[in-house]
């Protein structure tokens, strides 16, 4: 594995993330997925390092990957389960966290319904000078970034197997749509497509989407994002669609008339995407609400949907990021 710069501990938000960071997550996942398209399939990167898996909240996809990606490395794993632990006795998530680090513990990849929590763990490991790294795998409503990374990585090794570089995004148009008030990974996606050229194009109703929201995005990019409450505009001429999922939990008020509404005024199907270019992509971070976000037929259809590349790419990216902070020291 050809050593890449890399100085960042922690992978809390990509709200800081710089060019070359990208671009170096992008590299090595790029080596990494290589890795996995191999006979052995495993390396040696991380042996004798602990990961633990601490989520806090229900996950599939995120859980899964990252604790395959650990295994490709031939980490240690930890897994932590909230409901057989002593959160059920009165013990704090910090205290969790430092029981997680009297074990010798390296990386801490953390899942937590509320906003903020990792960020307070990696502070309170530096405080306490520990050496440990902290990845983020999603906080509340805040960022999602390993998620951005896979997404980012999907789009951008699509355009350039050989060489994905967050360049290639400029000038390409792309929407998402969906419950994006709720969403962390909309966030994280904002962040890096935007960072790398995109003309991002947001759309959903009113309620999911609120005027003010561009307002919590870097001013930087301002001429680059705009915001639609009605589909068509947001679709014209897309080079990728990213549809989001409906957050039902994530919501406290009665947001939608219904489901079958929002299907059809914001679904994404073969008829609507006649609007985007010809060879249009689809992506969805997962799980997906069929015939809700996404026509089932258009999911599972090759021709356009990435959804499979997806999941795919999420490991080796996890692969990418838990290299790159675990030898960051």
């Amino acid at each position: 594995m050809t050593a890449i710069p890399w100085t960042r501990k922690h992978i809390i938000s990509l709200e800081d993330f710089t060019i070359d960071e990208y671009n170096a997550v992008l590299t090595t996942t790029s080596s990494f997925k290589n890795v996995l398209q191999s006979r052995t399939k495993k390396v040696p990167a991380l042996q004798g390092q602990v990961v633990a898996n601490m989520f806090f909240e229900p996950s599939t996809r995120t859980r899964s990957s990252f604790e395959l990606a650990a295994k490709r490395l031939s980490a240690d794993i930890l897994n932590f389960a909230p409901s057989s632990s002593s959160l059920t006795k009165g013990e704090t998530i910090l205290d969790t966290a430092k029981t997680y680090l009297a074990m010798g513990t390296n990386i801490m990849v953390i899942r937590h319904s509320h906003s903020g929590v990792p960020l307070n763990i990696a502070l309170e490991m530096d405080k306490l000078k520990s050496g440990v790294s902290i990845l983020n795998a999603g906080d509340g409503l805040h960022q999602h970034p390993s998620q951005g990374l896979l997404d980012l990585f999907t789009i951008c090794s699509l355009l350039d197997e050989k060489n994905p570089q967050i360049s290639l995004l400029k000038g390409k148009k792309i929407a998402i749509v969906g419950d994006i008030l709720h969403s962390r990974v909309a966030r994280s996606n904002i962040n890096c497509l935007l960072a790398g050229g995109a003309q991002l194009h947001l759309a959903a109703p009113p309620t999911l989407l609120p005027y003010l929201f561009s307002e919590t995005i870097n001013h930087t990019y301002k001429d680059r994002l705009f915001l639609h409450w009605q589909l068509p505009p947001a679709l014209e001429n897309a080079d990728f669609v990213m549809t989001l999922r409906l957050q039902k939990e994530r919501m406290t008020d009665y947001l939608l008339p219904s489901l079958r509404e929002y299907h059809q005024l914001f679904g994404i199907t073969y008829d609507r995407l006649q609007l985007c270019q010809p060879n249009v992509k689809v992506l969805h971070p997962g799980p997906v609400n069929r015939g809700v976000e996404i026509s089932s037929d258009l999911m599972d259809d090759p021709r356009f949907s990435l959804i499979s590349d997806q999941v795919t790419n999420g490991v080796a990216v996890r692969m990418a990021l838990l290299y790159l902070i675990g030898n960051s020291k």
